[in-house]
């Protein structure tokens, strides 16, 4: 069962199986490796809870909440 990246809580895993939204969104997450089949590790929260941070092919990564709205993953 699929469900979004901004639903995991710290410290859980999982993999991207798609990438949603449009245009340079879209393009944005690719360029930083935000790709299907890619292993991610959520990693912080802010205290508003935007932005979050995920470890991804070996670097952590800042992301919106919006942009992270756009990842589907398979938690593990």
């Amino acid at each position: 069962m699929s469900k979004l990246l901004t639903d995991l809580k710290v410290g859980e895993s999982g993999k991207i199986v798609k990438v949603n939204g449009e245009g340079a969104i879209r393009r944005r997450l690719f360029d930083m490796g935000v790709t299907p089949g890619a292993e991610v590790f959520f990693r912080k929260k802010a205290p508003l809870g935007d932005p979050i941070e995920i470890t991804l092919r070996g670097y952590e990564l800042t992301l919106r909440k919006a942009e992270a709205a756009c990842v589907e993953i398979v938690a593990e």
